[in-house]
């Protein structure tokens, strides 16, 4: 955060804006390239984390509005996650696997977007995502991505 707050200090109309808002409002932001860059990285970083972990609180409960909507859209609840499974498995590198809502057509969207970069960037809202850089597995599973993305449905708890 040190890194986010010292590129939006510079600029006394974003002090105190919410990182959602500065994610969602990027491309159009009146700041210096070096600062756009610092608010994308590290404030996406934020949001980003801080939407991970949110999900994972064992106290969560299951979302049945939103198990509705994934059998709705995908079909099934398990094919959604076939789905979302894929996707994640197929992130180049480093970043994240997302399911996120299109506000244009309230549609449910899986997007990978890679880094830090947040679905608001793009004009989505975020519902859950899935880390997929490789500093969140290493330890327990080294390489082996499509095993941490396995365990992490067993975590999940909404759908």
């Amino acid at each position: 955060m040190d890194k986010l707050n010292a590129a939006v200090e510079k600029y006394p109309d974003l002090m105190g804006r919410p990182v959602e808002e500065l994610l969602m409002n990027l491309p159009n932001l009146k700041v210096e390239e070096a600062d756009r860059t610092a608010i994308r990285n590290h404030g996406g970083g934020h949001y980003n984390h801080s939407q991970f972990w949110k999900y994972l609180d064992p106290s969560n409960k299951k979302d049945e509005l939103l198990t509705k909507e994934l059998i709705l859209t995908f079909g099934s609840v398990e094919e959604f996650k076939k789905q979302f499974t894929d996707s994640a498995a197929k992130v180049f590198g480093s970043g994240w696997a997302w399911l996120a809502r299109d506000n244009k057509t309230s549609k449910l969207v899986i997007q990978n977007l890679p880094n830090q970069d947040s679905p608001l960037i793009t004009g989505l809202q975020p519902i859950f995502c899935l880390d997929v850089w490789e500093h969140a597995y290493y330890l327990k599973y080294q390489n082996k991505r499509p095993d941490y993305i396995t365990a992490w449905w067993n975590v999940l708890k909404l759908i």
